[in-house]
């Protein structure tokens, strides 16, 4: 895994953090995943091919057949996207020393996954503003976000209770329903701060009648008594993903890092969106780094003791209530 290293840490940003602080016993499994899932999300988004093709290549990939997209590198913009399409046969290889339970976790992960960004290409068959198309109710919305990130919680809770002998003492079926929920809360945090740029591509994620209304800053108070239910909704499921951190055991204080540093900046992000209007372009929603960087810190002296690190998320969640 060191020759994949520096590929992991320009292509999965913050999520670098997480993986970084992992049990070794967990690291290799979860990165290859990453990169793979990294890969089929690169595919979705480009913009040199039409979207037949892409949706031609996504549904290949779900198959097994990753040839095509080691195709497209050379078209890409971004170096480190480049390079991880050029080095999926390398990745694929890495995979394939994995035993046959961790290889079976990640392609069930893969195929959820790619379904959804084949979901997002047929639903939105639009590519700006004025082709918008919403989600039709929250039923939608729910399943997008497990599609996208609540089924990495679940992969993630699986891999970990093959893994790690520690976690013998969860309650399996519990903790898979947190993890997805866990995953759903990050991805509505991900929707509800970037509605500007998704309406920009196309996409309205939010289920509105009229999503070309919501161009409009000023018709936020239109819609704000449901995007605060959505904020809502996004508390509850972080304060799940809060239930699964706490029930890992202080000897696997590093996986406790690993899933709380992404919880408590969703809900430092959260207290900055009730403040904000979220349809209005020139506000820029995030987390001041140096905001981030005390979090980082506080959490890595707390979280081997559970009433203190308990303390630092209620803070948080009280203020992302507003």
């Amino acid at each position: 895994m060191e020759q994949l290293d520096l590929l992991l840490k320009g292509v999965s940003r913050s999520f670098y953090l997480s993986l970084r602080v992992l049990p070794k016993e967990l690291r290799p499994q979860i990165s290859i995943a990453y990169l793979l899932a990294r890969a089929s999300d690169t595919v979705a988004d480009t913009k040199v091919l039409p979207r037949e093709k892409r949706l031609d290549v996504l549904r290949r990939m779900r198959d097994g057949d990753f040839q095509p997209v080691q195709d497209l590198s050379s078209s890409q913009a971004l170096p480190a996207e480049a390079e991880l399409l050029g080095r999926l046969s390398e990745v694929m290889g890495l995979k394939a020393s994995f035993s046959a339970e961790d290889r079976g976790l990640i392609d069930r992960l893969l195929d959820v996954i790619i379904s959804g960004q084949l979901f997002d290409l047929e639903r939105f068959p639009g590519s700006d503003a004025a082709s918008l198309t919403a989600l039709s109710d929250e039923a939608e919305l729910d399943r997008y976000t497990y599609m996208v990130a609540g089924c990495v919680g679940e992969f993630w809770t699986r891999i970990c209770g093959l893994h790690l002998p520690a976690l013998k003492g969860w309650d399996h079926d519990e903790t898979l329903k947190l993890g997805v929920r866990f995953g759903k809360g990050l991805q509505l945090v991900n929707v509800l701060r970037d509605i500007p740029r998704d309406l920009a591509n196309g996409r309205c994620y939010l289920p509105v009648q009229t999503p070309r209304a919501l161009l409009d800053p000023a018709s936020f108070l239109d819609i704000q008594a449901m995007y605060n239910q959505l904020l809502d909704l996004c508390l509850n499921h972080l304060e799940a993903g809060w239930r699964y951190t706490l029930s890992i055991p202080p000897s696997l204080w590093n996986l406790r890092l690993a899933c709380a540093w992404p919880i408590l900046i969703g809900l430092e992000t959260v207290a900055l969106l009730r403040r904000g209007n979220p349809l209005d372009p020139r506000q820029v929603i995030m987390v001041p780094q140096w905001r981030t960087n005390l979090l980082l810190a506080e959490s890595f002296v707390l979280c081997r003791t559970k009433g203190l690190l308990e303390r630092s998320f209620q803070r948080r969640l009280d203020r992302a209530r507003g």
